[in-house]
Protein backbone atom coordinates (compact mmCIF):
# COMPACT_ATOMS: atom_id res chain seq x y z
CA UNK A 1 0.00 0.00 0.00
CA UNK A 2 2.87 2.50 0.58
CA UNK A 3 4.16 2.19 -2.53
CA UNK A 4 0.59 1.88 -4.84
CA UNK A 5 0.33 6.31 -5.21
CA UNK A 6 4.03 6.18 -6.21
CA UNK A 7 3.16 3.15 -8.46
CA UNK A 8 0.66 4.82 -10.30
CA UNK A 9 2.43 7.93 -11.09
CA UNK A 10 5.61 6.18 -11.90
CA UNK A 11 3.56 4.58 -14.76
CA UNK A 12 1.68 7.36 -15.64
CA UNK A 13 4.95 9.54 -16.59
CA UNK A 14 6.86 6.30 -18.24
CA UNK A 15 3.91 5.73 -20.55
CA UNK A 16 3.15 9.05 -21.30
CA UNK A 17 7.19 9.53 -21.59
CA UNK A 18 8.28 6.28 -23.33
CA UNK A 19 8.37 8.20 -26.72
CA UNK A 20 10.62 11.03 -25.76
CA UNK A 21 12.96 8.22 -23.72
CA UNK A 22 13.35 6.36 -26.90
CA UNK A 23 14.29 8.65 -28.97
CA UNK A 24 16.57 10.01 -26.23
CA UNK A 25 18.60 6.50 -26.29
CA UNK A 26 18.43 6.80 -30.11
CA UNK A 27 21.06 9.80 -29.10
CA UNK A 28 22.79 7.87 -27.03
CA UNK A 29 23.94 5.81 -29.06
CA UNK A 30 20.61 3.20 -28.45
CA UNK A 31 22.04 2.36 -24.74
CA UNK A 32 19.55 2.35 -22.70
CA UNK A 33 21.18 3.08 -19.34
CA UNK A 34 22.59 6.29 -20.22
CA UNK A 35 19.11 6.96 -21.74
CA UNK A 36 17.38 6.35 -17.96
CA UNK A 37 19.65 8.02 -16.24
CA UNK A 38 19.02 11.11 -18.16
CA UNK A 39 15.19 10.60 -17.65
CA UNK A 40 15.64 10.38 -14.11
CA UNK A 41 17.78 13.34 -13.79
CA UNK A 42 14.85 15.44 -15.62
CA UNK A 43 12.82 14.21 -13.57
CA UNK A 44 14.56 15.02 -10.44
CA UNK A 45 15.20 18.61 -11.92
CA UNK A 46 11.55 18.88 -12.47
CA UNK A 47 11.17 19.22 -8.83
CA UNK A 48 14.36 20.37 -7.48
CA UNK A 49 14.68 23.48 -9.47
CA UNK A 50 11.34 24.76 -9.05
CA UNK A 51 12.24 24.68 -5.15
CA UNK A 52 15.39 25.98 -5.52
CA UNK A 53 14.04 29.28 -7.27
CA UNK A 54 10.97 29.92 -5.14
CA UNK A 55 13.68 29.43 -2.32
CA UNK A 56 16.30 31.89 -3.79
CA UNK A 57 13.52 34.30 -4.90
CA UNK A 58 11.68 34.20 -0.93
CA UNK A 59 15.80 34.63 -0.42
CA UNK A 60 16.26 37.91 -2.47
CA UNK A 61 13.02 39.43 -1.34
CA UNK A 62 13.28 38.60 2.51
CA UNK A 63 14.03 42.29 3.54
CA UNK A 64 10.75 43.32 1.97
CA UNK A 65 8.83 40.61 3.13
CA UNK A 66 10.10 41.51 6.50
CA UNK A 67 9.16 44.99 6.17
CA UNK A 68 6.09 44.14 5.20
CA UNK A 69 4.91 42.09 7.52
CA UNK A 70 6.04 44.56 10.16
CA UNK A 71 4.33 47.17 8.48
CA UNK A 72 1.05 45.42 9.47
CA UNK A 73 0.49 46.66 12.58
CA UNK A 74 0.65 50.12 11.41
CA UNK A 75 -1.72 49.47 8.81
CA UNK A 76 -5.38 51.41 8.35
CA UNK A 77 -7.95 49.81 6.30
CA UNK A 78 -10.27 52.84 4.69
CA UNK A 79 -13.91 52.79 5.49
CA UNK A 80 -15.92 50.70 3.30
CA UNK A 81 -17.08 52.27 0.17
CA UNK A 82 -20.55 52.38 -0.98
CA UNK A 83 -21.14 50.11 -3.55
CA UNK A 84 -20.19 47.36 -0.54
CA UNK A 85 -23.69 47.86 1.27
CA UNK A 86 -25.33 47.22 -2.55
CA UNK A 87 -24.60 43.87 -2.90
CA UNK A 88 -26.84 41.33 -2.57
CA UNK A 89 -27.50 39.10 -0.21
CA UNK A 90 -24.26 39.91 2.01
CA UNK A 91 -23.74 43.17 1.26
CA UNK A 92 -24.59 44.84 4.47
CA UNK A 93 -22.79 42.59 6.86
CA UNK A 94 -19.72 42.67 4.57
CA UNK A 95 -19.76 46.78 5.21
CA UNK A 96 -20.71 46.56 8.82
CA UNK A 97 -17.53 43.98 9.10
CA UNK A 98 -15.53 45.95 6.94
CA UNK A 99 -16.17 49.11 9.03
CA UNK A 100 -15.98 47.46 12.28
CA UNK A 101 -11.94 46.26 11.31
CA UNK A 102 -11.46 49.64 9.73
CA UNK A 103 -12.23 51.70 13.07
CA UNK A 104 -10.43 48.82 15.27
CA UNK A 105 -7.53 48.88 13.32
CA UNK A 106 -5.04 46.31 12.26
CA UNK A 107 -3.77 46.03 15.74
CA UNK A 108 -7.01 44.74 17.23
CA UNK A 109 -7.25 42.09 14.51
CA UNK A 110 -3.46 40.51 15.72
CA UNK A 111 -5.04 40.90 19.39
CA UNK A 112 -7.86 39.25 18.52
CA UNK A 113 -6.07 36.35 15.97
CA UNK A 114 -3.31 35.90 18.86
CA UNK A 115 -5.06 33.13 20.94
CA UNK A 116 -4.97 31.06 17.66
CA UNK A 117 -1.58 31.29 17.32
CA UNK A 118 -0.45 27.68 19.05
CA UNK A 119 -3.42 26.23 16.63
CA UNK A 120 -1.76 27.89 13.43
CA UNK A 121 1.51 26.80 14.86
CA UNK A 122 0.45 23.11 14.82
CA UNK A 123 -1.14 23.30 11.80
CA UNK A 124 1.89 24.13 10.15
CA UNK A 125 4.02 21.63 11.53
CA UNK A 126 1.42 18.99 10.34
CA UNK A 127 1.69 20.46 7.10
CA UNK A 128 5.53 20.45 7.15
CA UNK A 129 5.05 16.44 7.89
CA UNK A 130 3.11 16.17 4.77
CA UNK A 131 4.81 17.87 3.00
CA UNK A 132 7.89 15.50 3.89
CA UNK A 133 5.92 12.57 3.00
CA UNK A 134 5.07 14.65 -0.02
CA UNK A 135 8.94 14.49 -1.02
CA UNK A 136 9.11 10.80 -0.07
CA UNK A 137 6.57 10.02 -2.22
CA UNK A 138 8.19 11.72 -5.17
CA UNK A 139 11.70 10.11 -5.11
CA UNK A 140 10.26 6.51 -4.39
CA UNK A 141 8.16 8.01 -7.95
CA UNK A 142 11.39 8.66 -9.44
CA UNK A 143 12.69 5.08 -8.82
CA UNK A 144 10.11 3.44 -9.81
CA UNK A 145 10.14 4.89 -12.81
CA UNK A 146 13.80 4.48 -13.50
CA UNK A 147 12.98 0.91 -13.32
CA UNK A 148 10.37 0.79 -15.44
CA UNK A 149 12.20 2.74 -18.13
CA UNK A 150 14.67 0.22 -17.87
CA UNK A 151 12.38 -2.51 -18.39
CA UNK A 152 9.37 -1.23 -20.26
CA UNK A 153 9.26 -3.97 -23.04
CA UNK A 154 9.14 -7.09 -20.66
CA UNK A 155 5.97 -4.87 -18.08
CA UNK A 156 3.68 -3.99 -20.94
CA UNK A 157 4.32 -7.29 -22.64
CA UNK A 158 3.25 -8.87 -19.11
CA UNK A 159 0.42 -6.18 -18.82
CA UNK A 160 -0.68 -7.36 -22.73
CA UNK A 161 -0.22 -11.20 -21.36
CA UNK A 162 -2.43 -10.14 -18.75
CA UNK A 163 -5.52 -8.44 -20.61
CA UNK A 164 -5.59 -11.17 -23.14
CA UNK A 165 -5.60 -13.88 -20.42
CA UNK A 166 -8.76 -12.05 -18.87
CA UNK A 167 -10.79 -10.85 -22.14
CA UNK A 168 -8.70 -12.00 -25.15
CA UNK A 169 -7.89 -10.27 -28.09
CA UNK A 170 -10.21 -7.27 -26.91
CA UNK A 171 -8.51 -7.75 -23.60
CA UNK A 172 -5.35 -6.83 -25.05
CA UNK A 173 -6.63 -4.11 -27.04
CA UNK A 174 -7.98 -2.38 -23.49
CA UNK A 175 -4.74 -2.33 -22.29
CA UNK A 176 -2.89 -0.56 -25.93
CA UNK A 177 -6.15 1.92 -25.13
CA UNK A 178 -5.95 2.69 -21.88
CA UNK A 179 -1.84 3.41 -22.71
CA UNK A 180 -3.10 5.61 -25.56
CA UNK A 181 -5.65 7.59 -22.95
CA UNK A 182 -2.93 8.08 -20.24
CA UNK A 183 -0.58 9.46 -22.98
CA UNK A 184 -3.01 11.90 -24.24
CA UNK A 185 -4.50 13.14 -20.90
CA UNK A 186 -1.12 13.56 -19.80
CA UNK A 187 0.13 15.54 -22.58
CA UNK A 188 -2.44 17.70 -22.90
CA UNK A 189 -2.25 18.65 -19.19
CA UNK A 190 1.27 19.10 -19.39
CA UNK A 191 1.30 21.27 -22.27
CA UNK A 192 -1.45 23.59 -21.20
CA UNK A 193 -0.05 23.99 -17.86
CA UNK A 194 3.19 25.14 -19.58
CA UNK A 195 1.33 27.21 -22.33
CA UNK A 196 -0.73 29.28 -19.06
CA UNK A 197 2.47 29.25 -17.09
CA UNK A 198 4.11 30.55 -19.72
CA UNK A 199 1.87 33.38 -20.48
CA UNK A 200 1.52 34.23 -16.90
CA UNK A 201 4.91 34.17 -16.26
CA UNK A 202 5.96 36.72 -18.90
CA UNK A 203 2.48 38.87 -17.78
CA UNK A 204 4.10 38.69 -13.62
CA UNK A 205 7.80 39.46 -15.58
CA UNK A 206 6.89 42.59 -17.50
CA UNK A 207 4.57 44.17 -14.88
CA UNK A 208 7.23 44.23 -12.28
CA UNK A 209 5.21 42.39 -9.61
CA UNK A 210 7.49 41.04 -6.99
CA UNK A 211 8.62 37.75 -6.37
CA UNK A 212 7.81 36.55 -10.04
CA UNK A 213 9.56 33.46 -10.29
CA UNK A 214 8.39 32.19 -7.48
CA UNK A 215 4.84 32.98 -8.19
CA UNK A 216 5.24 31.60 -11.82
CA UNK A 217 5.90 28.65 -9.73
CA UNK A 218 3.00 28.19 -7.69
CA UNK A 219 0.95 29.24 -11.21
CA UNK A 220 2.43 25.79 -12.65
CA UNK A 221 1.66 23.52 -9.83
CA UNK A 222 -1.52 24.98 -9.39
CA UNK A 223 -2.00 24.57 -13.80
CA UNK A 224 -1.13 20.22 -13.18
CA UNK A 225 -3.41 20.23 -10.64
CA UNK A 226 -6.16 21.95 -12.81
CA UNK A 227 -6.98 24.81 -10.90
CA UNK A 228 -5.89 27.46 -13.33
CA UNK A 229 -3.70 30.23 -12.84
CA UNK A 230 -6.24 32.79 -11.12
CA UNK A 231 -5.45 31.94 -7.65
CA UNK A 232 -2.11 33.65 -8.63
CA UNK A 233 -2.92 36.20 -11.18
CA UNK A 234 -5.96 37.55 -9.15
CA UNK A 235 -4.21 38.48 -6.10
CA UNK A 236 -1.19 40.52 -8.43
CA UNK A 237 -3.91 41.96 -10.50
CA UNK A 238 -5.31 43.37 -7.33
CA UNK A 239 -1.77 44.37 -6.08
CA UNK A 240 -1.17 46.40 -9.64
CA UNK A 241 -3.90 47.93 -9.78
CA UNK A 242 -3.61 49.23 -5.92
CA UNK A 243 -0.44 50.68 -6.76
CA UNK A 244 -2.26 52.78 -9.53
CA UNK A 245 -0.69 50.83 -12.66
CA UNK A 246 -4.05 50.87 -13.70
CA UNK A 247 -3.12 50.18 -17.94
CA UNK A 248 -0.74 47.50 -16.70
Amino acid sequence: LPFLLSTIWATTIVVTTWPLMLRVQGWLGKRRGAAVAVMVLVMLLAFVLPLALAFGSIASNLDSISAWSASLRDMQLPPPPEWVSRIPLVGTKLAAAWGEVARAGTEAIFVRLAPYSRDLAMWLLQRAGGLGATVLQFFLTVVIAGILYAHGESAAAGLCRFGRRLGGERGEQVVHLAGQSIRGVALGVVVTALAQTTLAGLGLAVVGVPAATMLTGVIFILCIAQLGPLLVMLPATIWVYSTGSTGW
